[in-house]
C-alpha cells in the first residue's frame, strides 16, 4: 500500500488545453489540484493567519456542536405537529442515507477544487435546508428540508476532519480532532436550555430557522481564511498551474460527473435505500411484510451489492471506493467497526428521547441533559484518548478497550430500562457508552488515515464515514421496524380498554401521551409498552456491539510519528521527512 514520495507529485502541463489533469501513480493513486493546493498553503501561513485558521475551525466546530445538541430534539415536535410522530425513523433513515452518500461528493469537490470552495458549497445547502424546514407546511416539506440540510451537515463534519488531517501530523491528530469536539461539552448544557426554551417559548420552527443566520456568521472566518491562503499560494506560483479547458460544456459536465463517480454514488444510494426504507415503511404498507413490494425492495437492494463492487472496482475511472481501499486492512476494519458501532448506537438511541419523556417524570431540560450525557463522555474521553495516543504513539489497544466498555454500557440498558429502573443506573449506561465511544472513535479514524498517502486522506475519511453512516442508517431502520411493528401490539396488550383509533393516536404522537399524568391507567399502559419495545431494541444493540470488539483485535497498529501519514515519508507541506520511528511501524 505504501507509495513513494514521488508518487504524490502532480505535474500540470501548462500547454495542455485540458484543465485539472491530475497525475496518477503506479498504484493508481490520483493527486488532485485541491490536495497539492492545501500542501502549498502550508508555505504561506504565518503566525497570525494560522491562528485565524484555528479560530475558524473552532467557530465551525461550535456551531456544528450547537446544531447537533439542539435540532434533533425538534424533530419529534415537528412530526407531532403534523400528527405523524412514527415517521421520525423514516426521516432519519433518509437523512442518514444522504449524510452517508454525500461525504464522497464533498470529499471529491474538496480534492478536485479546493477546501475553501467545498466549505462554501456546504454553507449554501445548510442555509437553504433550514429555511425550508422552518417554513414547512407539511411533514413532507420538513423531510425535504432535512435532506438539504443533511448535505451541509455532513459536509461540515467531513471537511473539518479533512482540514485537521491536512494540518496535523499523526502524533497530534487524535488530540486535535478530539479537541475540536470540545464545544459538545459546553453545548450539552447550553444546548439543553436552548432547545427547552425554544420549544417552550418560540416553537420548533424558530429552533431550526435561527441556524440559517448562525451558520453563515460562524463559517465565514474559516472560509475567508482558507480562500485567502489558497489565493496567496496561487499568486506566489506554488500551486499547480493549468489553463482554461477547451472542452465543451457538455464534455465538462460529463467529465465532472465522471470524477465525482456519480454512477457509483447513485448505485450505493439506491442499494442502501432499497434495503433500509422497507424496514420502516412496512407497518404502514397494505399487508405489512406480506406486501410483495416490501420484500422486492430488500431483495433488489441486496442483489445490487455485488454490482456496486463490480462497477467500483472494474469500471469506475475515479471510484468512490477504490479497489486499493478494499484491500487495505486498516480501512476495511475501521469501516466495519464504525458501521456496526453506529448501528448499535442508533438502535438504542433513535427513540430514546421519546422514551425518556414518556417513562421518566423528568423536565424537558433534564431529559435533554440525559440524552447529551453520552456526547459529553464521548468528547471528554476522546480527548483522553488523543493525549494517550500522543505519548504512546499507538492506538490499537485504546480501540480495543473502548469497544469493550461500550458493550458494557449497551448491555446495562437491558436491565435499567423501565419506569422503576434506577435513574443512576440509566445515566451510567450513557456514560459508559460515551467513554468507550470516545476511545474507539478517535483511535479508528486515526488508524484508517495513517494507512493511506495524503492524496487519499480525504476520500479515505469519506469512505470510512460513508460506511459508518450506512451502519447508522441500518440501526435507525431496524429501530423503526421494531417500533412500527411491535409497538401497536404492545399498546393493544397493555391498553385493551381503548379503541384501536385511540391507541393509534397515542402511537402517532408523544404530545397526546404526555397529556395523561403519571399514575393514570393510560399513561402507565403506554409506559409498559414503551419498556417492552425498548427491551427488544437494547438486546439487538448489545449483540451488534460484540462484533466490533472482536474485529478490533485484527486492526493494524501503525506508529504515530511526525509524518502526515504512516506509509509515506512526507510532511504536511509534501516535503520529505525521515521519521525516527521503530522498525516495526505496523506492530500488532
Amino acid at each position: 500500500m505504501a507509495a513513494p514520495a514521488s508518487a504524490k507529485s502532480m505535474d500540470f502541463d501548462n500547454t495542455s488545453p485540458v484543465a485539472l489533469t491530475p497525475s496518477t501513480s503506479e498504484e493508481g493513486i490520483v493527486a488532485y489540484e485541491g490536495v497539492k493546493t492545501v500542501e502549498a498553503t502550508h508555505k504561506v501561513y504565518g503566525k497570525y493567519s494560522k491562528w485565524f485558521l484555528f479560530l475558524g475551525l473552532g467557530l465551525a466546530a461550535y456551531i456544528y456542536s450547537l446544531d447537533g445538541s439542539t435540532t434533533y430534539t425538534y424533530l419529534s415536535y415537528a412530526a407531532s405537529a403534523f400528527e405523524d410522530h412514527t415517521l421520525i425513523s423514516t426521516i432519519q433513515v433518509a437523512q442518514s442515507i444522504i449524510i452517508a452518500v454525500g461525504k464522497p461528493v464533498i470529499a471529491k469537490v474538496a480534492d478536485v477544487t479546493s477546501r475553501g470552495l467545498a466549505y462554501t458549497v456546504v454553507l449554501v445547502f445548510y442555509v437553504v435546508g433550514y429555511i425550508v424546514i422552518a417554513s414547512a407546511k407539511s411533514i413532507g416539506t420538513v423531510a425535504g428540508g432535512i435532506i438539504l440540510y443533511a448535505i451541509g451537515y455532513t459536509g461540515l463534519q467531513l471537511l473539518t476532519q479533512i482540514i485537521i488531517a491536512d494540518i496535523t501530523t499523526l502524533k497530534w491528530r487524535g488530540l486535535v480532532s478530539s479537541l475540536i469536539s470540545m464545544p459538545f461539552i459546553i453545548n450539552a448544557f447550553v444546548g439543553a436550555n436552548v432547545s427547552a426554551s425554544v420549544i417552550k417559548h418560540a416553537g420548533w420552527r424558530w429552533g431550526y430557522g435561527m441556524f440559517a443566520i448562525l451558520i453563515p456568521v460562524s463559517l465565514l472566518p474559516l472560509i475567508l481564511t482558507l480562500l485567502w491562503a489558497e489565493n496567496k499560494a496561487r499568486k506566489l506560483g506554488i500551486t499547480p498551474k493549468h489553463k482554461v479547458t477547451a472542452k465543451s460544456l457538455s464534455e465538462q459536465i460529463f467529465d465532472g460527473a465522471n470524477r465525482l463517480d456519480v454512477p457509483g454514488l447513485v448505485l450505493i444510494g439506491t442499494c442502501v435505500a432499497l434495503i433500509l426504507l422497507p424496514l420502516t415503511l412496512s407497518s404502514g404498507a397494505k399487508g405489512g411484510w406480506n406486501n410483495p413490494s416490501m420484500i422486492a425492495m430488500i431483495v433488489i437492494g441486496c442483489i445490487l451489492i455485488p454490482f456496486v463492487g463490480l462497477y467500483e472496482f472494474k469500471f469506475a475511472k475515479y471510484p468512490v471506493i477504490p479497489r486499493r481501499f478494499a484491500l487495505n486492512r486498516s480501512i476495511v476494519i475501521a469501516s466495519i467497526i464504525g458501521a456496526l458501532d453506529f448501528a448499535s448506537f442508533y438502535l438504542s438511541f433513535t427513540y430514546l428521547y421519546s422514551y425518556i419523556l414518556i417513562v421518566k417524570p423528568w423536565s424537558l431540560v433534564n431529559t435533554t441533559y440525559f440524552t447529551q450525557t453520552q456526547t459529553v463522555a464521548l468528547t471528554v474521553f476522546g480527548i483522553v484518548a488523543g493525549i494517550s495516543m500522543r505519548f504512546m504513539r499507538r492506538y490499537k489497544w485504546i480501540l480495543v478497550v473502548g469497544l469493550g466498555i461500550r458493550i458494557l454500557g449497551v448491555g446495562l440498558m437491558i436491565h435499567s430500562r423501565g419506569a422503576d429502573g434506577s435513574d443512576a443506573e440509566l445515566v451510567w449506561t450513557q456514560l459508559l457508552q460515551g467513554i468507550g465511544g470516545g476511545f474507539a472513535a478517535v483511535a479508528s479514524q486515526v488508524g484508517a488515515q495513517a494507512a493511506v498517502p495524503h492524496a487519499d486522506v480525504a476520500m479515505c475519511t469519506a469512505v470510512v464515514l460513508l460506511i459508518t453512516e450506512i451502519g447508522g442508517a441500518i440501526g435507525s431502520g431496524i429501530a423503526g421496524a421494531i417500533w412500527s411493528n411491535i409497538m401497536p401490539g404492545k399498546l393493544a396488550k397493555h391498553l385493551p380498554f381503548l379503541s384501536e383509533e385511540d391507541r393509534a393516536t397515542l402511537f402517532g404522537s408523544i404530545t397526546q401521551v404526555l397529556a395523561y399524568d403519571r399514575g393514570t391507567p393510560i399513561r402507565e399502559g403506554v409506559i409498559a409498552a414503551y419498556s417492552d419495545v425498548m427491551k427488544v431494541m437494547t438486546i439487538v444493540a448489545t449483540v451488534l456491539a460484540v462484533v466490533p470488539f472482536i474485529l478490533s483485535f485484527l486492526m493494524p497498529n501503525w506508529y504515530l510519528g511526525d509524518k502526515q501519514n504512516a506509509v509515506e515519508d512526507v510532511g504536511l507541506a509534501g516535503e520529505r521527512v525521515v521519521d525516527p520511528a521503530p522498525a516495526d511501524h505496523e506492530r500488532q
